[in-house]
């Protein structure tokens, strides 16, 4: 195998609940993660040369301070038999909207490195070396509903076949995730959620009760909250049954029951918003390949 090709899913929090600061700078967090259909295309390609080569169709992020080049070097670093690659990357996802788009990106990298040249690693492994890049990647390793705990480093896998479409809208504002962070630190109040009912609606495939059970605690602190109340408002009344802002935003989906009705939705606030429309992934852990 000389080249491979991977979807790299965004994800989206059907909860998500700041505990507290820790010392390392992270934070404690505890949130359900739950892929969807929306993803950026990653083909990594065995090269000659004993170097790292990028081309993507965002040019701010085609640089070395890319997360996949982090992941990269700290491969190559450990594991001599990397040689050099070549990789495109074709961005779909939004960025700065709370949809993991970077953090996915890597996971997606470190699994096709691992594929690409039969490291034969461990998902310990590979979570070892995500947990060095960022937070949100090694949530972003599992192609399933997971629950993240610690700094998102504790996985629990969940059981789940409910299906159901997804609108998510990406409003003209973008959120700094250090920023977000920063937001809760200066204004946090303990929330107490149940995270155990979210998990619970999941393994009983009943979308109303995950879309009453959602919930994220970066609703509390987002500026621009008016604009996230009326575009999910205008999500609830154009067929969704639950809404929330994405991660740390500035993203906000919409639940439906079926694809006719998310299709309905999405034809009329496609007029007005960047609206992209999706299905939940709970395929498992392999990501598809070409």
């Amino acid at each position: 195998m000389d080249k491979i090709y991977i979807k790299a899913r965004a994800k989206i929090n059907l909860t998500l609940n700041v505990l507290n600061k820790r010392d390392d700078g992270y934070h404690n967090l505890e949130s359900i993660f739950q892929k969807v259909n929306l993803y950026d295309e990653l083909y990594i390609e065995k090269i000659k040369e004993d170097k790292f080569k990028l081309t993507t169709n965002v040019q701010e992020i085609n640089n070395n301070q890319n997360i996949i080049y982090k992941a990269y070097i700290e491969l190559k670093s450990k594991y001599n038999q990397i040689s050099g690659v070549r990789v495109k990357l074709n961005k779909r996802i939004p960025m700065q909207a709370g949809l993991g788009g970077g953090s996915t990106d890597c996971a997606s990298f470190i699994l096709g490195i691992n594929k690409l040249f039969k490291l034969n690693l461990s998902k310990q492994d590979m979570k070892k070396i995500g947990e060095k890049l960022g937070a949100d990647v090694v949530p972003c390793l599992y192609n399933q509903p997971i629950k993240a705990e610690g700094k998102g480093e504790i996985i629990t896998k969940i059981d789940t076949n409910c299906k159901y479409y997804i609108l998510i809208i990406k409003p003209e504002f973008s959120c700094s995730t250090a920023k977000m962070y920063q937001k809760i630190d200066e204004t946090y109040v303990e929330q107490q959620i149940n995270t155990n009912k979210m998990i619970e609606a999941l393994e009983n495939n009943n979308i109303y009760k995950i879309s009453q059970n959602l919930y994220n605690i970066f609703e509390e602190v987002i500026e621009e909250r008016h604009i996230v109340d009326k575009v999910k408002s205008e999500l609830i009344q154009n067929g969704a049954i639950g809404s929330l802002l994405c991660g740390s935003g500035s993203c906000i989906f919409g639940i439906f029951e079926n694809k006719r009705q998310a299709r309905q939705a999405y034809k009329v606030l496609k007029q007005k918003y960047n609206t992209y429309i999706c299905f939940c992934y709970n395929r498992g852990e392999n990501n598809d390949r070409k």
